[in-house]
């Protein structure tokens, strides 16, 4: 318990935010989607490690509120309306966010990182070329999630400039759960998923599913597609608060590093996922699967999007959009 405290003392420090002591907020509110990238957040709220850390900090009875939405559009727009404090999303998000806000909105740390699949039950699609107006492919949020973006970058580098918005038009939103059902179905027009850990695996398991696409080769290493980010106004009227909220993303990742096995079974008993605790534990220890706090291949999704005109502002460094508690992070 004392590492922990010294801890969020030295989190408060690298936040740049110390200040007299003060009442801060009664009430934090997160959003986290299903999927095992949300996996330090599910555990966080199974723990409860906010409520712990919050208690380490001298903060007193804090109440801890969770959601689960599938949408990373819809995350971000409760963030903004202030019904949520802090939102677990893809790192667009949190650009467009941050781009949205004249950097009001910034992360505060990453989630996790996997290699997601694009998956196909069409057995003529072999690549990205191979996709048709028949065709139909599931993403959580059309054009500005992780998956909807790299799939315009893997699209711009294999078909050319021209390719980079064409397979746009046969994406539609829809949250993992709900595209697995409609993947694994016999007739459902949606017949693809930009998937992800441990969606894609359930998928796989169907004779007729092939992978076409895996974002590992387009990123060229991990890419930290969950982070958690929340309002400027927020970290600095509650700095420990927030110190404490990154604490417990630690101690969560410390749970995995440790402990797969116990996280795993945690983690299905929040969830109700059908796996094993044996098969999440093998997905977990696949390469480029990442638990950590430093966020990965986000200046890559950055400068696309910038690119592509979407976001105003083009960041130099990832470090512009996330907070400082970060920043002595190798992060890219």
């Amino acid at each position: 318990m004392r590492c922990l405290t010294r801890a969020a003392g030295a989190l408060l420090l690298a936040l740049g935010l110390a200040a007299p002591a003060r009442a801060e907020v009664k009430e934090v509110r997160f959003t986290h989607q299903p999927g095992l990238i949300y996996m330090p957040l599910i555990l966080a709220e199974q723990q409860k490690l906010v409520e712990k850390q919050i208690a380490a900090a001298g903060l007193g009875d804090v109440r801890v509120s969770w959601i689960t939405l599938t949408s990373g559009g819809a995350s971000v727009d409760a963030l903004i309306s202030g019904n949520v404090d802090f939102v677990t999303s893809g790192a667009t998000n949190l650009l467009l966010a941050w781009d949205r806000t004249r950097g009001e909105v910034k992360g505060l740390a990453a989630s996790a990182g996997a290699p997601m699949m694009l998956v196909t039950r069409n057995p003529a699609v072999k690549t990205l070329a191979d996709f048709s107006s028949k065709d139909r492919i599931a993403v959580p949020t059309v054009k500005v999630s992780t998956q909807a973006v790299l799939l315009q970058i893997a699209a711009e580098r294999q078909l050319g400039d021209g390719g980079r918005n064409k397979l746009d038009p046969i994406t539609v939103q829809l949250g993992h759960p709900d595209a697995v059902g409609a993947v694994l179905s016999t007739n459902n027009e949606i017949n693809s998923h930009f998937s992800l850990p441990p969606y894609q695996q359930i998928e796989l398991r169907d004779p007729r599913v092939h992978v076409v696409l895996n974002s590992y080769d387009v990123a060229g290493g991990p890419l930290s597609n969950a982070v958690v980010f929340g309002r400027r106004s927020f970290v600095e009227q509650n700095p420990r608060t927030a110190a404490a909220i990154l604490a417990a993303l630690e101690e969560a990742d410390a749970l995995i590093r440790d402990d797969p096995k116990r996280a795993a079974e945690l983690y299905l008993a929040a969830t109700r996922e059908k796996l094993t605790a044996d098969e999440l534990v093998a997905m977990m220890k696949q390469p480029g699967v990442v638990f950590s706090t430093t966020p990965y291949g986000t200046m890559l999704q950055a400068e696309h999007l910038a690119k592509a005109g979407v976001l105003k502002s083009r960041p130099k460094d990832w470090k512009e959009f996330f907070f400082p508690a970060v920043h002595d992070r190798p992060g890219t």
